[in-house]
């Protein structure tokens, strides 16, 4: 089983080592930075367990905090072998509306370092009462084409399918999945094909049912995989072997 997305350092210290003993057994977690300190303890993590791995960048909610040092910074730090991705970037205007341009700027510049180290591009996407990052960013994948997309929590946009599959892009699937509410993004996650999936948790955000309302850890994985595997007709076994398959070419754990 492999957890693609969490922020295993938003927990508390306790808290943290629970999850990483109940996920000892994983294939791999990827766990996320979001900002300069952040990106250092996803590292310190990753050092520390040989199943974590860490991803450094700068997430949309952060962008105006670019800067030349910043960026010095996370091009030393995308050069550590426990690197597996960039990110997460991308466009938020639920929370961050008004830094537009600086999250443009932010999203810019993680994109090139993605493509000089051959590393996939991780996508935060998220809009208020509208749709208006996922059209930005779907523009933005057309015009720039990165080769390796990772689209986190994916929230099932028909416009970011549609370019997400033309650019081979993988969609990491999460706790609302399993929500009742969410019928359309369980079509989402029926039309696309199996070699484009992966499962997350967002930890210790998202928890999947039936346990909302709680903190979220990577162990819980489990009920989004359920959840993909009744979708598309398969046994957890199936899905667990395709979504660790998938993880394993987007992400190169083992190589």
């Amino acid at each position: 089983m492999t957890d693609t997305h969490c922020h295993l350092d938003y927990m508390e210290p306790e808290e943290t080592q629970a999850a990483i003993q109940a996920s000892r057994e994983f294939k791999a977690i990827l766990t996320i930075g979001t900002n300069p300190v952040r990106n250092r303890n996803a590292l310190a993590l990753a050092e520390a367990h040989p199943h974590i791995w860490a991803a450094v960048g700068l997430h949309p909610t952060e962008a105006p905090l670019l800067s030349p040092e910043l960026e010095a910074d996370l091009k030393y730090l995308a050069q550590h072998p426990r690197v597996r991705a960039i990110g997460e970037t991308g466009l938020d205007f639920y929370w961050t509306p008004e830094t537009r341009q600086a999250q443009y700027r932010a999203l810019d510049f993680q994109h090139q370092l993605a493509v000089s180290l051959g590393l996939p591009l991780i996508f935060h996407v998220r809009s208020k009462e509208s749709d208006r990052a996922e059209q930005e960013i779907a523009e933005w994948l057309l015009q720039n084409r990165p080769s390796r997309v990772v689209l986190h929590a994916f929230g099932g946009h028909p416009r970011l399918i549609d370019v997400g599959l033309e650019l081979g892009a993988y969609f990491g699937f999460a706790g609302p999945l399993t929500y009742k509410k969410n019928a359309a993004l369980r079509e989402a996650a029926r039309q696309i094909p199996l070699e484009r999936l992966m499962v997350e948790t967002d930890a210790p955000f998202l928890p999947p049912e039936p346990y909302r309302g709680q903190r979220n850890h990577p162990a819980l994985v489990r009920f989004t995989l359920a959840k993909l595997a009744e979708i598309r007709g398969l046994s957890l076994e199936q899905m667990e072997q395709i979504t660790d398959q998938n993880a394993q070419a987007c992400f190169a754990f083992n190589r």
